[in-house]
């Protein structure tokens, strides 16, 4: 299935993947020592340009299996940070955020941190 869907008495709603990944990707990205996100290819390509706030969805990799979304979020932090924390409240603002717009459960996050940068 690409997409969520359910139906109400009103009709159809259709949620598509992008739509989920942006909002993992927002949620990623306001989280305190995220400096940005890099493609969710980082690992076949060998790409390490950062993403713009357009293309935020492209560092995210959605799984639904009918139920439950599992996510894997591609992430840049800053140097001195400390990792484990960062990861936790991407973890935790990613969920809650992903759950709030589109009232699906989302069973697991994963995150990739693809890369260090020194904050000026």
């Amino acid at each position: 299935m690409t997409n969520n869907q359910s139906d109400n008495s009103l009709g159809k709603i259709t949620i598509s993947r992008e739509v989920i990944a942006t909002l993992a990707g927002v949620g990623a990205t306001e989280c305190i020592g995220v400096v940005g996100m890099v493609s969710s290819n980082f690992f076949s390509d060998g790409l390490t340009q950062l993403l713009g706030k357009e293309s935020l969805s492209k560092g995210v990799n959605v799984k639904y299996d009918g139920e439950t979304l599992q996510i894997v979020v591609n992430v840049v932090v800053g140097y001195g940070t400390n990792i484990p924390i960062i990861a936790q409240n991407i973890v935790e603002n990613v969920t809650y955020i992903v759950e709030k717009f589109t009232g699906l459960k989302v069973d697991k996050v994963e995150i990739n941190v693809s890369g260090i940068k020194m904050l000026d």
